[in-house]
């Protein structure tokens, strides 16, 4: 399945998000991974940031991710980071941005 998601930066820590996706924990990227995941990008339009990731189950993904101590510790950060940031809990899932077209 492909989720699209939206969150938003702090105007003042653009470049430390970019720094840090530049370094995300290999243990981190492993366990997206093995949650499920085969694919995410993240694109910046100025503060606004867009996710597209493709999974086998976004819930699922979550729920092996929501406790993950990597992925707390990533989420803190992260949150430091943004206005607008994604809800890693069971709820988080049906967050996505819903599809308006497809070619």
């Amino acid at each position: 399945m492909r989720v699209a998601l939206h969150t938003r930066l702090r105007p003042d820590r653009i470049a430390e998000y970019e720094a840090a996706h530049r370094d995300v924990p290999a243990e981190l990227v492993a366990a997206i991974r093995a949650a499920g995941a085969t694919s995410w990008t993240i694109w910046r339009s100025g503060c606004e940031l867009f996710h597209l990731l493709e999974c086998e189950d976004y819930a699922r993904l979550l729920a092996e991710l929501e406790h993950l101590p990597v992925n707390t510790a990533w989420q803190e950060r992260m949150g430091e980071l943004l206005d607008i940031s994604h809800d890693y809990s069971n709820a988080g899932a049906g967050a996505g941005l819903p599809a308006v077209w497809e070619l």
